[in-house]
C-alpha cells in the first residue's frame, strides 16, 4: 500500500523524511517566512483558506516542513482535481501531527492511498495531502494558505 503514496510525492526517493528546518533555515526559505515560523519550527500566525478566510489552524498549531509532493491544480472540488491528472509539486508544508488540531478542514474521498484537504466551508482546495499509511501526517502546503 505504501507504493500507492510513493506514487504522488513527485520525489520520494530522493526526499528524506521530513523534518523541520532550524529556524535560521526556515527564514531563509523565503520572503516572509520570519514572519510565519517560530524558533521552534512552529507556525505564528493563523492559517486560513485563502478563498474564503475560513480559519485552518490556529497558531502553533503545525510544524514547518518540506517534502515534494504532487498536489493536484486548485479547482472547487478537489476530487475532481485530482480526477484532471495535472497538478503542481508543491515544497513547504505545515505538517500537523493530530487530525483534531485542525479548525475548519475537509477530506476528499480516497485517491489510491491519499486523501486531499480542502477548505470545509467553500471546498477549494486541495490545500493539502494526506496518506492514509501514515495516520499522524497531514500537510497543509504553504502556497495554497494565507496567513493571519
Amino acid at each position: 500500500m505504501a507504493a500507492a503514496c510513493a506514487g504522488m510525492e513527485a520525489a520520494a526517493a530522493a526526499a528524506p523524511p521530513p523534518s523541520p528546518p532550524p529556524p535560521a533555515a526556515a527564514a531563509a526559505a523565503g520572503p516572509g517566512w520570519a514572519e510565519l515560523v517560530c524558533a521552534q519550527g512552529r507556525n505564528l500566525k493563523a492559517v486560513l483558506c485563502q478563498r474564503c478566510g475560513s480559519r485552518v489552524l490556529l497558531p502553533g498549531a503545525a510544524t514547518f516542513a518540506r517534502r515534494e509532493l504532487l498536489l493536484p491544480a486548485m479547482r472547487k472540488k478537489a476530487a475532481a482535481a485530482a480526477a484532471a491528472g495535472g497538478g503542481d509539486v508543491v515544497r513547504e508544508h505545515w505538517l500537523v501531527r493530530d487530525m483534531f488540531s485542525f479548525e475548519n478542514v475537509g477530506f476528499t474521498r480516497d485517491v489510491g492511498n491519499v486523501k486531499f484537504l480542502v477548505c470545509a466551508d467553500c471546498e477549494a482546495g486541495p490545500i493539502g495531502w494526506h496518506c492514509l499509511d501514515d495516520k499522524d501526517s497531514f500537510y497543509v502546503a504553504l502556497e495554497r494558505v494565507a496567513h493571519e
